[in-house]
């Protein structure tokens, strides 16, 4: 028999403080659970608004210790209670000065597993990350979780093909791309980089976006949330371009290998003939 995983995503809009917004997240958890989930990606920098749209220093304060800081031990112990897998996008501290775009990745007993850096970071105009976040120092690492092996890729790492590809040489079943991305400037690639992705790699990319106009800026975060297929098919429905919405989806995982004895992508790599890829 096939394995199937019970996914799910989380997208909302920003409620005005950082303590209702982590409430908000905690109670998406349990009704995650209630409906069998067993593993759940939040959305980028999940318990703040999306700061990076203006150049503050005040908002440093958003960043906290991965995985010792209070956020991360709230979550560890649901993940524990629930039996849930979590992925976590947050503004992580390594020392003051030293800031990274960060996805915590906690498993199904309450353990923490390891986090991802976001490596990709944008400089323009509503989108000012480099003056917040290094560039990530972290690889790609694939999380062996409860629920098998998944991967983390946040948002504009998205328009870059090699970290996908890294993640499913490590073995990734499911890449969780949790974003902050606005209606006008890249709605048109969101419906095709990951499902582009996920066919490329043979594995199931689960698609993360806010919703709503915040206080910081005039971006449009336009949700439509999803599961895609290793065929580029959306599990289910794509969520709401306005709403908050618990997208939860069941991924068969025996299309893993259904397409992978059919397209042979893996085997027939030439990384021999790549070098020129890695020039500056």
């Amino acid at each position: 028999m096939s394995r199937v995983i019970r996914a799910a995503l989380f997208q909302t809009a920003w409620t005005g403080d950082r303590e209702s917004m982590i409430q908000v997240h905690e109670q998406a958890v349990r009704d995650a659970a209630a409906q069998g989930a067993q593993v759940l990606c939040f959305q980028e920098l999940f318990y703040g608004p999306y700061f990076c749209q203006v150049q503050d220093p005040a908002f440093y304060a958003y960043a906290e210790r991965v995985p010792d800081g209070p956020i991360v031990g709230r979550f560890q112990r649901l993940a524990r209670e629930h039996g849930i897998v979590l992925v976590l996008p947050m503004y992580e501290e390594e020392q003051p000065g030293v800031l990274y775009n960060t996805a915590a990745v906690i498993d199904a007993d309450g353990s923490y597993l390891g986090k991802y850096r976001k490596t990709h970071i944008p400089q323009v105009r509503g989108f000012w990350e480099k003056f917040y976040f290094r560039p990530g120092n972290s690889g790609w690492p694939v999380f062996d979780t409860a629920v098998g092996k998944v991967g983390v890729y946040i948002c504009y790492d998205r328009h870059f093909p090699e970290g996908w590809r890294a993640l499913g040489l490590q073995g990734a079943e499911v890449v969780f791309n949790p974003s902050a991305t606005s209606r006008g400037l890249s709605g048109y690639l969101w419906q095709l980089e990951q499902p582009a992705a996920a066919v490329a790699n043979e594995y199931f990319v689960g698609a993360i976006n806010r919703v709503g106009v915040e206080e910081y800026g005039d971006n449009d975060f336009y949700g439509t949330s999803y599961f895609v297929d290793p065929e580029a098919r959306f599990v289910g429905e794509v969520a709401s371009d306005k709403e908050s919405e618990l997208v939860v989806r069941d991924l068969d995982m025996g299309k893993l290998r259904e397409v992978r004895d059919r397209w042979q992508f893996y085997r027939d790599r030439a990384p021999g003939a790549y070098a020129p890829l890695t020039a500056p």
